[in-house]
């Protein structure tokens, strides 16, 4: 019940400085939590027979140091917990012996018709449960409701949808990367990032973008109707 799959980043996944994007990071993140669904039983797959399917509800990431193009690198994943419908994974990147990526993930079961929460319909108790963190600080806290300052505006394209019909979870993170400044990705100025995810987007939707900056916090909200849908926290490195 601990997964590790190996990976080779490619330049389709990289910034011009030849590192990692964030957002690919997270993609790498999650197709290895895929697998892992995939050969316990209760991946997408296997959840659409009951209508139900996986979405993120939060996600922490800390980061050592970014991988960078034809870096050979170890994703390992386990569950903390997976209760009712509800679960904890817990995912961490290496380059050999060296972890330079640890990061936490809160999972809901999400019925794909009602679009509500439910319980899981299929059997998971064959999972061994871990409880060792894959972070050093747990989930925070995000506090997106004062001194927000408008900075964009964005409507939702087919090109933000993934397979459940709502904008996938990356897109949020991407979009708040294209507002940050440049100079904190080029340098790799990120220490660690939680998002938490609020409410589901659709196609068409239209919302606005805030962002409050605060020491080294730089924080972002986004809104549909002026009811807050996406957080992000970034800490930069001091």
């Amino acid at each position: 019940s601990i997964l590790s799959k190996d990976w080779e980043i490619n330049f389709l996944q990289c910034y011009p400085n030849g590192f990692l994007k964030y957002t690919d990071l997270c993609n790498i993140l999650q197709l290895t939590a895929a697998a892992h669904a995939e050969l316990g039983g209760i991946s997408f797959r296997d959840m659409q027979e009951f209508n139900q399917a996986w979405v993120l509800s939060r996600m922490r990431v800390e980061i050592n140091r970014l991988p960078k193009w034809r870096d050979a690198i170890t994703v390992k994943t386990w569950i903390n917990s997976l209760e009712n419908s509800r679960s904890i994974r817990c995912l961490e990147m290496y380059i050999g012996d060296e972890k330079i990526i640890g990061c936490e993930t809160f999972w809901a079961v999400f019925n794909t018709l009602t679009r509500r929460p439910e319980n899981l319909a299929l059997a998971h108790e064959h999972f061994q449960k871990f409880p060792q963190r894959a972070t050093l600080s747990p989930f925070s806290k995000i506090d997106f409701q004062l001194n927000m300052i408008p900075v964009a505006n964005h409507k939702v394209k087919l090109s933000d949808l993934d397979i459940v019909n709502h904008v996938n979870s990356v897109k949020y993170l991407e979009w708040c990367l294209d507002i940050i400044d440049c100079d904190v990705i080029q340098n790799q100025k990120i220490e660690s990032f939680e998002m938490n995810y609020l409410k589901e987007l659709s196609l068409h939707d239209e919302v606005k973008m805030s962002q409050k900056k605060k020491e080294n916090f730089v924080t972002f909200s986004i809104q549909k109707d002026e009811k807050a849908n996406f957080a992000l926290q970034i800490i930069l490195k001091k």
